[in-house]
């Protein structure tokens, strides 16, 4: 039986994981997305899914709390998020090979958010608008809402027809 060297990591390829936080909320009966306008390359002004890395010492799901609250001042506790999934496609993110763990949530009459750390904009933004072939989302977020919005809907929650 063979085995492993005990240090192999000049072997492989370094590989970042990040967070999504998918969170749905209602204004008027009309579902809302939670989304941030990135203040940083890649995707500088593009609008995106709050997020980020996952620090070395952290749970995933209390990553995504923490990525949400920084970004948007939103707390959503690490226990209300849903894992929704893991995408990883090569080239997803250009700076280097990346694998994001989403989460999701739907809540009722949130507040506004605010934009913080690294986002440029931070606001509520019609469902039925990001889901659009125009708009202009960062990375594969377009597939991520569009997975959310299925799990919702799977769930009951408002989130319109489709």
């Amino acid at each position: 039986m063979s085995s492993l060297p005990v240090d192999n990591r000049s072997h492989r390829p370094e590989i970042a994981v990040t967070v999504d936080a998918v969170i749905i909320t209602s204004r008027d009966g009309k579902p809302m997305l939670v989304m941030v306008r990135r203040g940083n390359e890649p995707f500088l002004g593009s609008w995106a899914l709050p997020g980020g890395f996952v620090e070395i010492d952290e749970d995933l799901s209390d990553a995504a709390s923490r990525e949400l609250r920084e970004e948007t001042g939103l707390t959503i506790p690490a226990q209300a998020l849903t894992q929704l999934g893991a995408y990883g496609r090569p080239g997803r993110d250009p700076r280097m090979r990346v694998v994001s763990i989403a989460y999701w949530a739907y809540r009722d009459h949130l507040d506004e958010p605010t934009a913080g750390s690294d986002a440029a904009t931070s606001r509520l933004i019609p469902l039925d608008e990001s889901l659009a072939e125009d708009f202009d989302l960062a990375f594969d977020h377009s597939q991520i809402v569009s997975d959310a919005v299925k799990a919702a809907r799977r769930e009951g929650w408002p989130v319109g027809d489709g």
